[in-house]
């Protein structure tokens, strides 16, 4: 079993939840969270439109809005789930967003109580 946790832009959201519904892949979570990553965007923004006040924009880049979404797959689904997540965000421009995977020892759902891949559908 695996972990995925995908950072994606929020504009992406509706796109990658077709798609992944669209890929058998209903089942997941979604959170609204924060970050940044290693691009200066906000700086590079600013000398677009004012290349004169590039010094009055902070150097500290700000914490962005973005989405995470956490879904427990088989590892027969593994790639599919990425791909189907790198697909859908990929636009070549920084912030398209990070995809972790993390191995899972189990699953249980609480309903039944059964465990392992079974849950997982």
């Amino acid at each position: 079993m695996k972990l995925i946790l995908a950072i994606i832009r929020i504009a992406k959201m509706q796109e990658t939840k077709m798609a992944l519904q669209d890929a058998d892949l209903p089942s997941f979570t979604a959170m609204p969270v924060q970050g940044r990553g290693q691009g200066h965007g906000d700086l590079e923004k600013a000398a677009n439109y004012d290349p004169e006040h590039r010094e009055l924009i902070s150097v500290t880049p700000r914490l962005k809005s973005k989405r995470m979404i956490t879904l427990m797959v088989s590892d027969d689904k593994k790639d599919l789930a990425v791909e189907t997540i790198i697909k859908v965000n990929q636009t070549g421009a920084s912030g398209d967003g990070k995809i972790f995977v993390i191995d899972s020892s189990d699953s249980i759902r609480v309903r039944t109580g059964e465990k392992g891949d079974i849950t997982l559908d």
